[in-house]
């Protein structure tokens, strides 16, 4: 009986020491041995009558990532190239003597590894997160909280970047770890891909918001003791995009509003201001928000094969809806949400400054929500919804949405 090659099994305290006595070994080692080993599980909570009882878990969900070890250092070691399987968190996965990445085991493709031979910046960056987790250590936090928000603001890049013309650095890597090609199928290679391929951004990012130096230039341009919103030029974005290698990276960043970045700048500023923050997030600036966590590639791959199956049928949104709208739909969402949450705790001072922020802080949070309206009736048109139903929930004649959207297209 198995449970694929990720699967793990789950024993109750009675399993366990039937285990350890069919094995001769002591509980104590086993622990150390078996990552998962004293995990529990509700469904083995209750119940049973003292038998012995198990359940399968995916080994993801029980411990880590799971993720595929090199077969080459597994037949130094053993003679064969078997297959390794193991709990590796996503700043281990390269194998620096054979230069390959470790895919996550629990995905539904068939490649265990990349080649990452070509971009030394990949396996350079493996280096360097050492030194970024005892900085993270120092600071009073995890170095997996750390790493969990950088990818999260890199990711929400990644997905971005198709529309950046002037980024070249991240399809030349990912060419290069799909063996020089991806053009055959762009769609998974950057889902496959994507880990690997912006993992040296992702370190720096780390070492950026660790920085003690960034966190004064977000400081500087929220105002200081004069607070004002922040801009697109930003003197925190500007150099964050220096120490990426892309100048011109900035002002994008800076007017991402509703991503994890900038919800990062928003608790780093109120903890110097002493300033309450949302329900939720305690100021903490390494909470990161459900909606921002980086969906694994097994999660992306089981996407992907659904809209393959229906392709521009308007049966599924992602496929019906290019990526780029979606980008832009959502960010125009984001962007409104994050300027309402700076609206909290303003109405206190003189009452012109009051107004004069409440008012143009509605205002603009107004014009991002009708732009993500004005694209998500677009793409619905777009995408094979009949005009007549998207009327209806848009609560608005026939007529008039028709003229709007030949109005859009001109205009557009």
């Amino acid at each position: 009986m198995t449970a694929g090659r990720c699967g793990r099994m789950l024993l109750d305290a009675p399993g366990r020491r039937v285990l350890a006595g069919m094995c001769g070994v002591a509980p104590q080692v086993l622990a150390r041995a078996l990552p998962s080993w004293g995990r529990e599980d509700p469904k083995l909570a209750t119940g049973g009558g003292g038998e012995p009882r198990a359940v399968w878990r995916v080994g993801g969900s029980v411990v880590g990532p799971v993720a595929f070890g090199c077969r080459l250092c597994a037949a130094r070691r053993t003679g064969a190239p078997v297959t390794v399987v193991g709990y590796v968190p996503r700043w281990g996965r390269v194998c620096v003597r054979h230069g390959r990445w470790g895919l996550d085991a629990d995905a539904d493709q068939r490649l265990e590894y990349l080649d990452v031979r070509g971009v030394p910046e990949v396996v350079a960056a493996q280096r360097r997160w050492a030194s970024v987790a005892r900085r993270a250590v120092r600071a009073g936090t995890g170095p997996e909280r750390v790493f969990a928000l950088a990818q999260a603001v890199v990711a929400r890049w990644w997905e971005q970047a198709l529309q950046w013309e002037r980024e070249t650095i991240w399809p030349r890597r990912l060419h290069q770890v799909a063996g020089g090609d991806a053009g055959g199928d762009p769609d998974r290679w950057r889902i496959v891909g994507r880990d690997a391929v912006v993992f040296p951004e992702v370190v720096a990012v780390a070492e950026a918001l660790l920085d003690p130096a960034m966190a004064e230039l977000v400081w500087a341009d929220s105002g200081a003791g004069r607070p004002r919103a922040l801009p697109a030029d930003g003197l925190f974005c500007r150099r964050l995009g220096e120490r990426l290698g892309r100048t011109w990276l900035g002002p994008l960043a800076a007017t991402d509003h509703g991503g994890p970045l900038i919800a990062w700048m928003g608790s780093v500023i109120r903890l110097r201001r002493g300033a309450g923050g949302p329900p939720g997030y305690d100021n903490d600036p390494w909470w990161l928000r459900q909606e921002h966590r980086v969906v694994a590639m097994a999660g992306q791959l089981r996407v992907l094969g659904k809209e393959k199956k229906a392709p521009g049928s308007g049966t599924m949104w992602r496929a019906a809806v290019p990526a780029e709208q979606r980008m832009l739909i959502t960010s125009a969402i984001d962007s409104a949400e994050e300027q309402l949450l700076q609206l909290r705790g303003v109405q206190t001072g003189p009452t012109a400054e009051v107004a004069r922020r409440l008012l143009r802080g509605l205002g603009h949070s107004a014009g991002l929500i009708e732009n993500a309206w004005k694209r998500t009736v677009v793409a619905a048109v777009n995408g094979g919804v009949p005009l007549q139903e998207v009327a209806q929930w848009v609560d608005m004649p026939v007529e008039v949405l028709s003229q709007m959207l030949t109005a859009g297209r001109q205009d557009g």
